[in-house]
């Protein structure tokens, strides 16, 4: 398939320049808020249950931490209490997916682009999570082991690794839901995909994740640091899909490119 020729008058280089900024900025207010809302949803559903079961613990910067010797802990206790978090995250996921699909996809404005964001950190927080978890033999680590392998750690081991490679397949399939999610046709065009994958993908990757760690510090886990680069499992894909698919022009009037105060403001909030 060949790409569209754009269908709109050549706008500057500075409006272009002007344009991508914006969407660098949105992506990453997108990307922070986003993220925060997952780790919040994920972490609140493990405290929960594990006060649910008497488990005892903290819940600070550095994540969740329970204060309970290992034989203390039962079966049903471990798949529960580890399975949560990942479990709701997915579901979290699956139902900003259903929204986007069914009712923001063809929509103007940046809360399709929210939903996408949500979207791909649900499905990172309960798959590349597992796989951060177990190179850290910590958190939902545990799950798979004591649910398939009555304790054995080859469950988590080849779940992370299958889900790892599940990942590359599902970011590349999302990359036309995400160009969905841009309303510029300016920013769209074929022969600007390697400016929208920096400003929109690459960029807000690198800097949410940076500005994120920042924050966390000094009490930054080596767990959390492997969760921002996994996310990759799912974004370098995502670009590769973005640049190749030739999709460059929607049906509908375009909408102008402009700042999301809002969720800039949630976004630092948040952070």
């Amino acid at each position: 398939m060949q790409p569209v020729p754009a269908l709109v008058a050549e706008s500057s280089p500075a409006a272009v320049r002007a344009k991508f900024r914006i969407a660098f900025l949105n992506a990453t207010a997108c990307y922070l808020l986003a993220y925060q809302l997952v780790a919040l949803i994920y972490q609140a559903a493990t405290v929960l249950v594990a006060r649910r079961k008497g488990v005892p613990g903290t819940w600070n910067l550095s994540g969740v931490h329970f204060e309970l010797g290992d034989s203390a802990w039962r079966h049903d206790m471990v798949v529960q209490v580890y399975g949560a978090g990942p479990l709701l995250a997915l579901a979290l996921g699956g139902l900003a997916f259903v929204v986007f699909w069914r009712r923001q996809r063809h929509r103007r404005g940046r809360g399709k682009l929210l939903l996408l964001w949500l979207i791909l950190h649900a499905l990172s927080a309960a798959f590349g999570g597992l796989l951060a978890d177990t190179v850290t033999q910590s958190g939902s680590w545990y799950a798979p082991n004591w649910l398939l392998g009555g304790g054995s750690t080859w469950p988590s081991t080849v779940l992370g690794l299958l889900l790892a490679a599940g990942q590359l397949v599902l970011g590349y399939l999302a990359a036309i839901p995400f160009l969905l999610t841009q309303d510029s046709h300016t920013v769209l065009q074929f022969e600007r995909r390697p400016q929208l994958v920096r400003a929109t993908i690459v960029g807000p990757w690198l800097l949410g994740s940076g500005l994120l760690a920042l924050s966390k510090l000094p009490q930054l886990s080596l767990n959390e640091s492997l969760r921002f680069a996994i996310l990759g499992l799912l974004l370098v894909p995502l670009a590769l899909g973005c640049r190749q698919e030739s999709f460059s022009q929607k049906k509908w009037t375009p909408s102008p490119t402009r700042l999301a105060w809002g969720l800039l403001g949630l976004g630092v909030h948040f952070f």
